[in-house]
């Protein structure tokens, strides 16, 4: 079940949708709610909403001549040499996944602490004699 609709990413991005990429933004819609489950299905529904929608954005990309990838965290582009480079952050262009700040918003990797497995192994003192 998807946090968001069509209609909710169309209104955040500021060019009209061919049905072609509706028809993905629903398929995708679906995925990124299985992903926010993965790192927090009782997160608030406001955060479910927003992640989904800047997920969905991310993965279906700019277009235009100046187009830059959503979530590349560096860039370059040439004149006449025809030349173009980019860094994304985490993932890449027409990936869906989950930024850092997006993991923050649904709750994840907030907490500090930590889990060895080994733990249950070792024996207790009051099992020692």
């Amino acid at each position: 079940m998807a946090y968001a609709t069509t209609e909710d990413v169309q209104a955040r991005i500021t060019r009209d949708m061919s049905e072609r990429e509706q028809a993905v933004c629903s398929t995708l819609l679906d995925d990124v709610a299985i992903l926010i489950d993965g790192y927090n299905d009782k997160a608030s529904e406001g955060a479910k909403k927003v992640v989904s929608c800047r997920a969905v954005i991310r993965a279906l990309g700019n277009e235009g001549p100046s187009a830059v990838p959503i979530g590349a965290s560096q860039g370059s582009m040439s004149g006449f040499g025809y030349s173009q480079s980019w860094t994304m952050g985490s993932g890449s262009a027409g990936e869906v996944y989950l930024s850092k700040a997006e993991k923050q918003m649904l709750g994840a990797g907030n907490m500090i602490g930590s889990y060895s497995p080994v733990q249950e192994l070792v024996r207790k003192p009051e099992e020692w004699a």
